[in-house]
């Protein structure tokens, strides 16, 4: 019986140092360097989806001002920036080769945005729904990317920790 106390005695203080050591790292302050002039905090990305579900051409370059601003923004500060611009329902008009009312505009921030990232994420759901309903394949933009569904794209960029915004 001795034994069995003390086997359940260094579980029992094992448990508490992982424990301890979980709560530490999740208390974690960012890592701070520091060189002979300045002290420099690890920056968190900088990362925002932005959602456009109406064909509108307003909403559509509001959702691309959106965009470019944080790019911007973050440029003048030296930083990147992810963005991610989520298209579904009406919203695909946006990046549809044959209805885009903004695909210049497209083209022009793909080209803009480096080192920054943006992406245009098309729903596949609206896709297959659009194209049998007008009977013909429907082709995106080449700055588009084909995601499966576009309201779990936001949902799943959301959960790991990505901005978001609905202009």
């Amino acid at each position: 019986m001795r034994g069995f106390f003390r086997q359940a005695t260094l579980v029992a203080i094992a448990s508490l140092a992982l424990l301890s050591a979980a709560a530490a790292a999740a208390n974690k302050k960012p890592q701070v360097s520091t060189d002979n002039t300045k002290t420099h905090v690890a920056a968190k990305p900088h990362r925002v989806v932005i959602q456009v579900d109406q064909n509108d051409p307003a909403v559509m370059n509001l959702a691309l001002n959106n965009a470019t601003n944080v790019i911007e923004y973050y440029r003048a500060k030296g930083q990147d920036a992810d963005v991610d611009i989520v298209t579904y329902g009406p919203g695909l008009h946006m990046l549809r080769d044959d209805t885009s009312p903004v695909k210049d505009r497209i083209k022009a921030l793909k080209d803009a945005a480096f080192p920054s990232k943006i992406q245009f994420s098309a729903c596949n759901n609206t896709k297959e729904g659009m194209e049998k309903k007008e009977g013909h394949p429907i082709s995106v933009l080449s700055e588009a990317v084909i995601v499966p569904s576009g309201v779990v794209r936001l949902m799943e960029m959301q959960e790991k920790g990505w901005s978001y915004i609905r202009p």
